[in-house]
C-alpha cells in the first residue's frame, strides 16, 4: 500500500465529521498537491510525497506517544481516534499549492551543473499553524484543543512567543503531544535528499 493509500485509509477510517468527506475530496483534487508535496524546501522531506510521508510519521508518533501507560495514568491523556486522526494527519495542510519545482546551480565534482528543488511561494501568507486551521475550519469544525495543537504544532521552534507556545502546552495537552509527534517525526523518521 502506498502512503497516499494509507492516508486515505486511515482518513477515512477515522475522521467522520460533517465536511470532512468534502475536505478529502479536495486533497484527492487537481486543486491540490498535497500528495506530491514536499515537506520543505531544504530540510526534512524535501522530495516528492515528503509532505504526506511525513504526515503519516507524526500520525504513528503521536498514536505511540499517547498509548504510553503514563500519558494514562499520570497525565490523563485520552483523546479520540479522531482527534488524533485531524491533529497528526492534517497539522501540515498550510504547506499544500505551495512548493514550485525549479533548478538552480550546484558545484559538482568541480562543474556547475542545474540541480531540482523546491522554491517556496505561498499566496496566502498566512501563518503556519494558523493557516491550516484557518484551512481546515472553512470544512468542518475543530474542538478548541485540536485548533491549539494544530496552532503549536511548532512549539518553541517558531517564531511564536514562548509564552504563547507555553500556555498552549500547559491548557492544551494534545498541543504538546503533537509539537513532541511532529519533532520525533521530523528529526528521526523523515529523510533528506541531499541537491
Amino acid at each position: 500500500m502506498n502512503n497516499k493509500e494509507k492516508f486515505i485509509e486511515l482518513y477515512k477510517e477515522h475522521i467522520h465529521r460533517e465536511g470532512a468527506d468534502k475536505f478529502l475530496e479536495y486533497l484527492c483534487s487537481s486543486h491540490s498537491d498535497f500528495f506530491e508535496a514536499p515537506a520543505s524546501t531544504r530540510f526534512h522531506g524535501n522530495y516528492k510525497g515528503g509532505l504526506i510521508e511525513h504526515s503519516l510519521h507524526v500520525y504513528e508518533c503521536l498514536k505511540d506517544y499517547l498509548a504510553r501507560q503514563r500519558c494514562h495514568d499520570e497525565y490523563k491523556l485520552n483523546y479520540s481516534d479522531e482527534s488524533i486522526a485531524i491533529v497528526a494527519l492534517l497539522h501540515d495542510i498550510c504547506k499544500i499549492n505551495v512548493y514550485k519545482e525549479s533548478t538552480r546551480n550546484k558545484k559538482v565534482n568541480g562543474q556547475w551543473v542545474q540541480v531540482p528543488y523546491y522554491e517556496f511561494e505561498d499566496k496566502i501568507p498566512f501563518g503556519h499553524g494558523e493557516k491550516s486551521v484557518y484551512i481546515l475550519q472553512s470544512y468542518f469544525h475543530l474542538t478548541r484543543e485540536e485548533a491549539f495543537a494544530i496552532r503549536y504544532h511548532m512549539g518553541f521552534s517558531n517564531d511564536d512567543p514562548a509564552r504563547n507556545v507555553g500556555y498552549s502546552f500547559e491548557h492544551f495537552p494534545l498541543s504538546f503531544a503533537l509539537s513532541t509527534a511532529d519533532m520525533e517525526a521530523t528529526y528521526f523518521l523523515d529523510r533528506t535528499e541531499e541537491n
